[in-house]
């Protein structure tokens, strides 16, 4: 798995960032082709309002409650569509309907666009289903969107959800971790120089921003925070982005479960179904949605 997306998507360079935006939304993501195969045996709804975009996910006789899910892509790539067999395998799992936001993304809308549609979608949730019933999840970017969505919750005083799962969050822009230099040549996906030139596109090129707790919520006061499961692997660039939140979760007295995944590459969890650290990895985080889902 990992030499495989080593060939196909490792890159020194990404170009410009028209160029960058236009490679990773052609390699990242399952093929528009064959994205309907997930959803055999479940029911999808369009979601298109002036404020919210995305789809449903629903399993046959779904319990109460829901996922809002929220995809990764680097910021500039990937839809609800591309992440169809994790919001379809976690719709199977915790037996709930799974919601998958179509943000803004990079470099047409810059930061905060996809921070205020995330926003917007878990208002949109709290109108017709209680915060107690509601679990996050997301990966990469969309890991690092969930946690910047609790942060702006506990700022403006709104109901948090029962849990957060976040996948290989991206949480610090500035790649400030010891990561990022320990895993440089390990990590099958990203080369270290890759995290700036991302960052930069979605940043409108403003690397100041990179340490506002907005875009990297690795910077975030961790206080008042649900529990929160966080997966990542071992050779990962962004073992670091996720360890570190996990220890301050833990040293403010919140809960917080790492799980760490053997020379996975990052994103590994496309692979539910086929690869067993991805079946693994999604059965995890359904079964800790469940347990804290009212």
């Amino acid at each position: 798995m990992s030499a495989a997306v080593r060939v196909i998507v490792r890159r020194r360079d990404w170009g410009d960032e028209r160029a960058l935006a236009r490679r990773a939304r052609r390699v990242w993501g399952t093929p528009s082709l064959v994205a309907s195969l997930p959803l055999l045996g479940l029911r999808r709804e369009p979601v298109e309002t002036a404020e919210v975009r995305g789809e449903w996910i629903v399993p046959r006789d779904a319990e109460p409650g829901a996922v809002l899910y929220v995809h990764g892509g680097g910021y500039v790539a990937c839809s609800p569509v591309t992440h169809r067999p994790i919001t379809a395998a976690l719709a199977r799992r915790t037996r709930r309907r799974v919601f998958a936001v179509a943000y803004r993304r990079a470099p047409e809308h810059r930061f905060p666009s996809a921070l205020d549609d995330v926003v917007a979608a878990y208002r949109w949730l709290l109108a017709s289903v209680p915060a107690r019933s509601i679990a996050l999840d997301g990966d990469s970017a969309g890991g690092g969107l969930v946690l910047a969505l609790l942060g702006r919750l506990h700022a403006e005083g709104l109901p948090t959800p029962a849990c957060a799962v976040c996948v290989s969050p991206w949480t610090d822009l500035a790649g400030t971790g010891a990561s990022t230099r320990e895993n440089a040549g390990r990590d099958a996906m990203f080369r270290p120089e890759n995290l700036a030139q991302f960052a930069r596109v979605y940043l409108g090129g403003d690397l100041t921003l990179s340490r506002d707790p907005r875009a990297s919520p690795v910077y975030a006061d961790p206080a008042g925070l649900p529990p929160l499961l966080l997966q990542v692997g071992s050779t990962e660039l962004l073992l670091d982005d996720a360890r570190r939140v996990h220890e301050a979760v833990r040293a403010a007295g919140g809960v917080s479960h790492l799980e760490v995944f053997d020379d996975v590459p990052h994103g590994w969890e496309m692979f539910v179904g086929l690869v067993p650290e991805a079946t693994a990895a999604v059965g995890h985080a359904a079964a800790f949605m469940r347990e804290h889902l009212a």
